[in-house]
């Protein structure tokens, strides 16, 4: 990945960097002007990622990108021990004062990207389709201002900027942060993510859990096989795969309470070859989502129990793998209260938008199982109807970008304003 840069043309900044916003206050420092000037760099930053994506696990030109960018800041990153992430501080604060910590998600989907833009993706099967090219560049925005702010002695607090791998697979990028000293010394931590349902301008905001859990289950179906003249010599696993993905999420429902929102659901399913022969293996694999805590510490035991249960009686020996995933994101009120601080200095008070509980997974999590923090929804909504993540067709408003930018910043100076 090079760090080379096309810098978008005047036509296309005309539509892609915002007006000022009314009822937003001022950066300190003039660093509002500085962002204006700056703009055409961070919607580079941000289609070169696009371009160039990476998946989970293997973000190594990504880091490398981000490690030259923030350098030629002034700032000292540190890789990752694999090398695919970035941490780096701005020690604007007394030395072993408590750290503000803001983290991007940098990984990308496996899908091929289906846009026609100059920014598609150049990587087969690789494409960012959640956002994190935007995370990545919001965040490398506001190290931009904050080391800035740092430098004219504006910034009196320590910060740390986490650039994170592999969220969207397990074992979790959050979880490699924690491990190598990422939350050392962390007093709270934030983050954003893109949300096509909400135009740019607007935040959600939400305290208590805004996603849900979310796990991995992999069943494994064994018998000896056999003719489908036959059934009653062998173990028809077909037939027992069909019980399987049919009978079981319904079951698993009946033990949880229904304001669990717990959804089961299997996403692959495969038995045999040919149409004579009952096979001697199947598999099936899904994800198990949930909203609340409670229900997500006692599903593992539930849904082994059930599918054991359900299989049984076909004589079919049963295999299960359940991969913990990550628990639900749970706001903690005091961070969201300096979200809305934020939001509405970065944005005015019209831009503070409810959002609801989703049951979507977010390894942001982990980071609050051990410090107080909040995940925000960013709005970057386009024109495009039904447009929403995780799909190949997947863009933003690139007006976003500079509203995230702002957002993080005024998040930063309103952590110190509430200690």
């Amino acid at each position: 990945m090079t760090s080379a840069l096309t810098l978008p043309t005047g036509s296309e900044m005309a539509s892609s960097w915002p007006d000022p916003l009314p009822g937003a206050h001022p950066l300190p420092a003039g660093l509002d002007q500085l962002l204006d000037v700056r703009g055409p760099e961070l919607i580079a930053t941000r289609r070169h990622l696009h371009a160039h994506p990476e998946l989970s696990g293997h973000e190594f030109e990504t880091a490398a990108f981000i490690s030259h960018q923030l350098a030629t800041m002034g700032l000292t990153p540190r890789l990752l021990p694999k090398g695919n992430g970035v941490i780096c501080d701005i020690d604007a604060g007394p030395a072993g004062s408590p750290v503000t910590a803001l983290r991007a998600d940098i990984d990308a989907l496996p899908l091929t990207d289906v846009k026609d833009v100059p920014y598609r993706s150049t990587v087969a099967g690789a494409c960012h389709a959640c956002g994190h090219d935007v995370h990545t560049t919001v965040l490398l925005g506001a190290a931009l201002l904050l080391a800035q702010l740092a430098e004219r002695g504006v910034l009196r607090q320590r910060v740390r900027l986490i650039f994170q791998p592999a969220e969207e697979i397990l074992p979790c990028g959050s979880l490699e942060v924690i491990a190598a000293g990422g939350l050392a010394d962390v007093e709270q931590i934030f983050a954003l993510h893109c949300d096509p349902n909400l135009p740019v301008g607007k935040v959600g905001l939400r305290v208590g859990p805004i996603t849900a859990a979310a796990d991995n289950i992999s069943v494994r179906l064994t018998g000896p096989g056999g003719h489908t003249a036959r059934p009653h010599l062998t173990v028809d696993l077909v037939n027992a795969l069909g019980r399987l993905v049919t009978e079981v999420p319904a079951l698993v429902n009946r033990r949880v309470p229904a304001n669990s929102g717990l959804l089961l659901v299997f996403g692959q399913a495969s038995a045999g070859t040919q149409y004579n022969v009952i096979p001697n293996e199947a598999s099936a694999a899904g994800t198990l989502r949930v909203l609340d805590r409670p229900t997500w510490d006692a599903a593992p035991d539930i849904v082994t129990q059930i599918i054991r249960e359900v299989v049984a009686p076909t004589g079919a020996t049963v295999d299960v793998e359940y991969l913990r995933g990550r628990p639900p994101v749970v706001n903690d009120a005091r961070a969201i209260d300096v979200l809305t601080a934020a939001t509405t200095a970065a944005l005015g008070p019209a831009a503070v938008a409810d959002t609801p509980q989703s049951m979507g997974g977010e390894d942001f999590s982990w980071y609050l199982e051990y410090v107080p923090g909040a995940l925000a929804r960013l709005g970057v909504g386009r024109a495009e109807p039904g447009s929403d993540l995780h799909r190949a067709s997947f863009d933003v408003d690139e007006r976003a970008i500079a509203v995230g930018v702002r957002l993080l910043v005024h998040t930063v100076l309103q952590s110190a304003a509430t200690d």
